[in-house]
């Protein structure tokens, strides 16, 4: 047997008169009605709108849930004529927001003034209750540009409508416009009397990153940042505050634009108009660092006056990337002036140049010529760099590492960290550079080779190196000879390892010599006459052409492939590779 609702259920009179079904037939969605509480509950209440069945509301529909009693009536929107359980589905914040939106287009018309509070920032405006949400786009704010819109929230003001939308139910207001208005008459009579020079009284009204605008008593005229202070500042509130009532000088009145730029620095003198004759160049100076560039270092001389350390000059003997590696905000600092630019405000300070010049120093201690002891503290591919005192260090080329080896590279002869003796070639004080020499330890070899050697001498030495074409003799004095695969023996030679090996101990005969290309010709053949006498400076085109088929008369092309293929081979063995 079904459940029926006895309560609930119509009269006879009503069924009768059909009075039942016209109640129904009043409740149409989108409408608002008049509910009477039938129940309250915890969760909510239901609410009799004439229905087949009670609405429910749930509590957090209803502003006033606590004051709320059987019996009191309410005004619902009607969403759905049914919903769940065949009730009708109505919602008390509709019907508010609904009232509020017939109130606004009932008894207002775009361009009439109404009172709203903001209550929100949203992108690219603020959004304010007038009984509905209205926009408030950011440009309709104030007057001029605000940067903080959040300082308006919570606001309660005047706005103008300035479009309604019913299809949509948008509102567009504008603040703005009330001020222009209000403040057009007054503005006017202001600029008329406003000139360049003036001191005048404002109120600030609004601080912003880059300055402040001063209210003038009927317009606002912005303070700018850099005209607030002959110092440096980085933040106009450590100047201004808000509400404070300041005096300050007209800079600029543009009335086409109707823009009045004010200064507060310019009632005070310009230090810089003295600064050549309080700083002039070479003069020693103190003060502290106010900024850190990667560039340099501001350094704060006097209220007004900074100078910059650039990180060229702030050290002798470091190189600095960065300004931060050397100083820090707040140091206080000794510098040098080394030039005044009034015109652009600019003065350029030296940090090392208060200090000693060690590269002078260094001159003197270390003349040329002189032997010095060093750790090699870096390498390049020209040349290595030994540590002289403290942090200058000197370089030697690798064309000064040896008299009679070819180095390609210094890791071929030296090693990071090693202990080194050098000689001072030079002191570059200006460039700060100094030259070292390894090679100049000992007398040149070559010098005085002459009387040394002589072709036809018979010469003793080690093999150091075996090369296709022929081995290389070490000869005393380190100097490097070659005996061409042809010159090893009477016999033909295939393979030069299959007549010498490295490390054996050989005699032969200087067969060719050349001074000026540092290169000396060996053979190991019994008979064989000497090729060419000695050479002090060979002509073009000259060749030590008495046998072209022993391979040793065009010695110089093979001096130079043998020579190049013995030092990339030295290079290999430096990189840990053997020749098989």
């Amino acid at each position: 047997m079904s459940n029926i609702d006895l309560d609930n259920m119509p009269s006879m009179e009503e069924l009768l008169s059909g009075a039942a079904t016209t109640k129904a037939n009043t409740i149409q969605e989108n409408t608002i009605v008049k509910g009477t509480i039938a129940e309250k509950k915890e969760t909510g209440i239901l609410l009799d709108v004439g229905g087949k069945a009670e609405s429910f509301i749930d509590r957090s529909d209803l502003k006033d849930f606590d004051t709320l009693n059987v019996g009191d009536v309410l005004d619902v929107y009607v969403e759905r004529v049914e919903g769940e359980n065949s009730a009708p589905q109505v919602s008390v914040k509709k019907a508010e927001a609904q009232r509020a939106w017939d109130d606004i287009v009932s008894n207002h018309v775009e361009g009439s003034i109404i009172k709203g509070k903001v209550v929100s920032r949203v992108k690219g405006g603020l959004i304010v209750d007038v009984g509905v949400e209205a926009f408030l786009p950011g440009s309709q704010v104030d007057i001029g540009a605000v940067h903080d819109l959040d300082v308006f929230v919570g606001q309660e003001m005047d706005f103008k409508l300035i479009k309604i939308n019913t299809e949509r139910k948008n509102v567009v207001l504008s603040r703005r416009e009330i001020l222009e208005e209000a403040r057009d008459s007054q503005r006017a009579k202001l600029l008329d009397e406003l000139e360049v020079g003036q001191i005048r009284k404002g109120i600030v009204k609004n601080i912003t990153d880059f300055g402040a605008f001063v209210d003038l008593n009927g317009m606002d005229g912005l303070l700018h940042i850099t005209d607030m202070s002959w110092s440096r500042v980085t933040d106009p509130h450590t100047i201004v505050h808000k509400d404070q009532e300041i005096e300050v000088m007209i800079l600029e009145v543009n009335k086409e634009r109707k823009r009045v730029s004010l200064g507060l620095k310019q009632k005070e003198g310009n230090p810089w108009d003295t600064v050549e004759v309080k700083y002039p160049a070479n003069s020693r100076v103190h003060g502290k660092v106010v900024n850190v560039m990667p560039y340099g270092a501001f350094v704060e001389l006097e209220e007004g006056i900074e100078g910059l350390i650039h990180v060229t000059e702030m050290s002798w003997t470091k190189k600095v990337n960065k300004a931060g590696d050397m100083l820090n905000v707040g140091d206080e600092v000794d510098a040098v002036v080394l030039n005044v630019n009034k015109e652009d405000r600019k003065i350029s300070l030296g940090l090392r140049q208060a200090q000693s010049n060690p590269w002078e120093l260094i001159k003197e201690k270390y003349p040329h010529g002189t032997r010095i002891k060093g750790k090699v503290r870096n390498m390049t591919g020209y040349g290595a760099f030994v540590q002289i005192q403290d942090d200058i260090d000197g370089m030697i080329h690798v064309s000064d590492m040896s008299w009679t080896r070819k180095i390609n590279h210094p890791s071929e002869v030296l090693q990071k960290g090693q202990v080194v003796e050098a000689v001072i070639l030079d002191v570059d004080v200006e460039n700060q550079r100094i030259s070292l020499s390894m090679k100049k330890l000992t007398d040149d070899p070559w010098q005085n080779i002459q009387d040394k050697y002589k072709v036809g001498d018979t010469v003793s030495g080690k093999i150091t190196k075996l090369a296709s074409f022929g081995a290389f003799v070490e000869l005393d004095g380190g100097i490097d000879g070659l005996i061409h695969i042809s010159e090893l023996s009477d016999d033909r030679v295939n393979r030069v390892k299959d007549v010498v090996e490295i490390g054996q101990t050989v005699t032969a005969k200087v067969k060719n010599i050349s001074t000026d290309e540092r290169r000396i010709g060996l053979t190991m053949k019994s008979g064989n006459a000497p090729a060419a006498t000695f050479e002090e400076r060979p002509t073009a085109g000259a060749t030590f052409s008495s046998e072209p088929a022993s391979g040793l008369g065009g010695l110089g092309a093979a001096f130079d492939a043998a020579l190049d293929a013995k030092q990339e081979n030295d290079s290999m063995e430096v990189n840990g590779t053997e020749e098989k």
